[in-house]
C-alpha cells in the first residue's frame, strides 16, 4: 500500500534529542532529513569566521547572500552539513558556535533567509524537519507536529556526552549555563520564538531512550499516514 508522503515537524528545546530522533525517523521512513539547527549553526560559523557585524542589518544581508548551505549523506549514511561546499558538520557543533547560535538566530534577516530555504527544501513533502519554529512558522500546516522536552540536567548530561564524543572537554556547569541562556533567548526572541504549536503532540524524553523516542514518532507518523490515505 502506497501512503501519501507527509511533512513531519519536530520542535523543542536544545539537547532533547530532536536531531537524533529526526535522523532515525527519516531513515526508517525513507524521508529526507533537514537539520534546521545545523543551518543556523552554519550561518553562525560564517559570521564568526568572517567577522560579520551582527548588529548591522546591511552587513548581515550582504553576508547571507554569500552563504550556501546543503546537506549530503556520508558514507556512514549520516546527514552532514556543508557550508559553501565545505563539510562543517564537526565545526558547527563546537562550543564556540553553540555560544553564539541563539543570538544569531534572533536576527530577523537570518530567520527570513533560513525559513525561505527550509520551505523550499520541504515543499516536495516526505521530509522530517527539526528545529524550534517548524510547526509554528516554517510549516504550520505540517501533517505531524511533535514538541520535545526534557528536564535541564538530563539535557545537560546529553550535551556533555555529545561533546565528549567529539573530544571536547566541557565542564557540566558551563553546559548547563549555555542551555539556560539558549532557552531564554529562544523563548523570548521577537522573531519566531520557541513555543509549542497548539496541535503538536508533546514528547517528554527525560526518561525515554532514543530508540523509544524514534519508535513513538514513527508510530505517530504511520497513524497519520493511514488517516490521510
Amino acid at each position: 500500500m502506497n501512503f501519501r508522503k507527509i511533512v513531519i515537524a519536530i520542535d523543542g528545546y536544545s539537547a532533547c534529542g530532536k536531531s537524533s530522533t529526526a535522523k532515525e525517523v527519516s531513515n526508517i521512513l525513507g524521508y529526507r532529513y533537514i537539520d534546521t539547527g545545523a543551518m543556523y549553526r552554519a550561518v553562525t560559523l560564517y559570521f564568526l569566521d568572517h567577522h560579520v557585524a551582527m548588529t548591522n542589518p546591511k552587513e548581515v544581508a550582504r553576508a547571507l547572500q554569500d552563504i550556501h548551505i546543503t546537506f549530503k549523506i556520508s558514507t556512514k549514511n549520516k546527514s552532514e552539513t556543508y557550508l559553501n561546499g565545505l563539510n562543517v558538520e564537526k565545526t558547527i557543533r563546537t562550543m564556540r558556535v553553540s555560544e553564539m547560535v541563539s543570538p544569531v538566530s534572533t536576527i530577523k534577516e537570518v530567520r527570513v533567509a533560513m525559513v525561505e530555504q527550509q520551505r523550499r527544501l520541504g515543499k516536495e513533502r516526505g521530509v522530517v524537519m527539526d528545529g524550534r519554529d517548524i510547526g509554528t512558522v516554517v510549516f504550520p500546516q505540517a501533517d505531524l507536529k511533535v514538541f520535545m522536552t526534557a528536564d535541564l540536567l538530563t539535557r545537560a548530561f546529553r550535551r556533555q556526552r555529545e561533546l565528549l564524543e567529539k573530544n571536547q572537554m566541557v565542564d557540566l556547569d558551563d553546559v548547563v549555563e549555555n542551555i539556560l541562556q539558549r532557552d531564554k533567548i529562544d523563548t523570548t526572541r521577537k522573531e519566531s520564538p520557541l513555543r509549542q504549536a497548539d496541535d503538536a503532540l508533546v514528547l517528554d524524553t527525560t526518561h525515554v531512550t532514543l530508540e523509544e523516542q524514534v519508535d513513538e514518532v514513527v508510530r505517530l507518523a504511520l497513524a497519520k499516514m493511514i488517516v490521510l490515505h
